[in-house]
């Protein structure tokens, strides 16, 4: 597939200033975690397991690089419609993320535990 049809951002999270900025993401602890904070699926690469593929690779890079914990900012589908670019919760807590924060109905901040035995995602087929 060509390079854009579909990425994530995976950084540590003091990379992303905006997140504390913002008063739904802003930082919910001292954790030096890591943070997921977009991904992008092209039309036409949707519903086909691309966001979850996206996610595993995104823990990956996080563990590789020695993070404690990834934390994501995704929609929550049972109360808004809308991804834009942030997934949707069900599909992270699919991958093991739960939620440490929900300071907007729609917007929980969801966290993957990355230093205990919980080290490994896992997405059907």
């Amino acid at each position: 597939m060509p390079l854009g049809d579909y990425w994530c951002q995976v950084t540590p999270h003091d990379a992303v200033p905006w997140l504390d900025r913002t008063w739904r993401l802003r930082r919910v602890d001292d954790l030096p975690v890591w943070s997921l904070s977009c991904l992008y699926v092209r039309k036409g690469y949707r519903r086909r397991g691309v966001t979850a593929q996206l996610i595993a690779a995104a823990l990956e890079a996080a563990r590789r690089a020695g993070a404690p914990a990834l934390e994501a900012y995704p929609f929550d589908a049972a109360v808004s419609p809308s991804a834009s670019g942030s997934g949707y919760a069900s599909t992270f807590a699919r991958a093991g993320f739960k939620v440490v924060a929900r300071r907007a109905p729609a917007r929980p901040i969801m966290r993957h535990d990355l230093s205990g035995s919980a080290r490994h995602a896992s997405f059907p087929a």
